[in-house]
């Protein structure tokens, strides 16, 4: 493991979706920064919350009903979004979904 970056090849195969539940990873942390992976097993969910920084979601596999704002999403395998800070949102997963938030602590 480098001090100077963070690499995995596959993402995709390297979280294990749990049979039952939420697991999350930290997979990058600093003071500007904060990289989270999630698996989700099939109808769990977070429930509407907000966050104080802008924040991007990738769902790297699977399938998800997104919540953003006053609207509801599909989400699939490829899906991108960008959040302003504080905006409410949630995810409840159809499928196994495995899904990358990046939130930006600090602005340069």
């Amino acid at each position: 493991m480098s001090d100077l970056y963070t690499y995995i090849d596959d993402l995709g195969s390297h979280v294990q979706v749990p049979e039952n539940g939420i697991l999350s990873r930290t997979l990058q942390n600093d003071d500007r920064t904060k990289v989270i992976v999630f698996g989700f097993a099939p109808g769990q969910e977070l429930s509407a919350h907000t966050a104080p920084f802008p924040a991007t979601l990738y769902f790297v596999k699977g399938q998800a009903e997104l919540r953003l704002g006053a609207d509801t999403k599909a989400a699939t395998a490829g899906t991108f979004v960008y959040m302003t800070p504080n905006l409410e949102h949630g995810i409840r997963a159809q499928t196994d979904v495995v899904m990358l938030l990046t939130m930006v602590k600090n602005r340069p």
